[in-house]
């Protein structure tokens, strides 16, 4: 039930403010993330091309479609923890005459089908940029320069010739660069002035050899990681365009896939506070090194649910249910806050991993509940995210005692209702996305426009019986987006929003 001294009587009330921008939402906040664990890529993307299940050039046709419709900005590959145990070459060429090789941190035996070029036509087939991730880890910075002239380099080199005599003498133009994967964990075990070290030596020749690609360091959820790193980085701040974080929701308060207590489902929705506390902790300290020098973005290039049927021996997979798309809306609605400085995101992963948006089972492809929250928000990307403000209900109080995954953070009592706006280009166009996240009461809603006011509008609203409702091979369209109409009056939008709801408002102001 709703708590605390708000009345039902009352309305809630949710505050576009029109005026107000916070910055452009960089549509690479709704990235995506592959990596060779479980049936992520083999065989969730790759099924290769001799092979019964519908595919173009080897990749799986429905997923491709899928992926294709909700207009994903980026995809950051090969890992994660086999990033930085990737050797490159190993992926290339014919694919009958590549290595098979052992995949070190999730198991058996990775057949190098699926490589540089593989992935690149991936992207390129759902409209996508690529997004790799150097080894630092096991790897060398001559390794590192090799791979981003295989695929960038326009000239007549060794490696330009060899991406041509493979089928593609046209540069890929590959923007985004990590350079390494959790070196403070998988990637190495460093400490952050090792890896400030190794991450001076790589740069040093990438931003020399390849001045346009932006550079990504790993940073951590930890705030003397990032302070350190970023105090041996300070001279050389010309070598760093972002920081990234990871986060998972994961914990043993929060129950499993499909079977969870309503308490377990309101801890997951309040780990959202951890989350926003860590971008805070990161915005914090790299605008304490570069203020006046360079502005240096946040990737959150890992993050989602992580239940406990995810494990090694499960190749990470899990259900999905209403629950994790309302998580993965409030987290959407959380970037799109942050849009000033959160340049990037990238749920983990794509298919059949985690917080997947498709599973598959031989032939055939789900689309998880997660993925219509993608299809949902697609009018967001690089639109203008404007300040809202919102008044609602408690649903549960948090004890100053209560366990935090952040010691120092005490977390704030959860309301029901959270949403974010944007304005398109045009000045007219106007999206809110609002969550109800009580799990047993409608909400009647005001949405006030101020300094504006609209004319017309359409209302989608996803929803289901109950939040642990899911969509499998047996029942593939049980959560599923609903069209809904919608009564504008102006500058008041009155709205009863259902229990356990995710809705997106499409406006047109005057």
């Amino acid at each position: 039930m709703l708590k605390g001294s708000d009345s039902m009587a009352e309305k809630s009330v949710v505050s576009v403010k029109l005026g107000e921008v916070i910055g452009t939402i960089d549509p690479n906040i709704y990235g995506h993330f592959a990596e060779h664990l479980g049936r992520c890529i083999y065989p969730g993307i790759w099924v290769g091309e001799d092979s019964k299940i519908p595919n173009v050039h080897g990749l799986r046709k429905e997923v491709v479609e899928a992926l294709k419709a909700v207009n994903p900005p980026v995809v950051r590959w090969p890992g994660g923890c086999f990033a930085d145990y990737y050797h490159w070459k190993d992926g290339i060429g014919p694919i009958d005459q590549r290595p098979a090789r052992p995949n070190l941190w999730w198991g058996g035996i990775d057949s190098n089908e699926f490589g540089t070029d593989e992935f690149m036509r991936f992207c390129r087939s759902i409209g996508a940029e690529p997004y790799i991730c150097l080894n630092v880890g096991s790897g060398s910075p001559e390794e590192a320069i090799s791979w981003l002239e295989y695929c960038n380099y326009a000239g007549d080199s060794s490696y330009a010739r060899l991406r041509a005599k493979n089928g593609h003498p046209q540069p890929y133009e590959v923007r985004y660069v990590g350079v390494g994967n959790e070196n403070w964990g998988c990637g190495g075990s460093f400490d952050p002035v090792y890896y400030a070290w190794e991450y001076r030596r790589f740069t040093n020749y990438l931003r020399r050899a390849h001045p346009s690609v932006q550079l990504i360091a790993c940073g951590h959820i930890s705030r003397d990681w990032n302070l350190r790193l970023m105090e041996a980085l300070r001279d050389n701040l010309n070598l760093i365009d972002h920081l990234s974080i990871h986060y998972y929701f994961r914990g043993p308060n929060y129950g499993g896939d499909t079977k969870f207590t309503d308490e377990e489902y309101l801890n997951l929705l309040l780990d959202v506070q951890n989350l926003e506390y860590q971008i805070q902790q990161a915005i914090d300290v790299v605008d304490f090194f570069s203020e006046r020098r360079k502005d240096i973005g946040i990737v959150v290039d890992e993050w989602g649910t992580w239940h406990p049927q995810a494990t090694v021996e499960s190749g990470l997979y899990q259900q999905n249910t209403l629950r994790d798309a309302i998580l993965a809306a409030v987290v959407l609605n959380l970037f799109n806050k942050y849009s000033s400085k959160v340049v990037m995101a990238n749920i983990a992963q794509t298919v059949n991993v985690l917080q997947s948006l498709c599973l598959t089972r031989e032939a055939k492809t789900v689309l998880t509940p997660t993925y219509h929250v993608y299809s949902l928000y697609k009018p967001h990307l690089g639109s203008n995210a404007l300040k809202v403000e919102v008044q609602s209900p408690t649903i549960k109080e948090v004890a100053p005692t209560a366990p935090t995954r952040v010691p120092t953070r005490r977390l704030e009592p959860l309301r029901a209702l959270q949403a974010s706006a944007s304005l398109g280009k045009d000045g007219r166009s106007l999206v809110v996305t609002l969550v109800n996240q009580s799990l047993d009461e409608d909400l009647e809603t005001e949405i006030r426009l101020v300094d504006g006011e609209a004319e017309k509008g359409e209302l989608s609203i996803l929803n289901a019986g109950d939040v642990r409702d899911h969509n499998d091979f047996d029942t593939p369209t049980r959560v599923a987006p609903v069209e809904s109409p919608v009564k504008v009056r102006g500058r008041v939008l009155s709205y009863a929003a259902p229990k356990h709801s995710i809705n997106r408002f499409t406006l047109t102001l005057k």
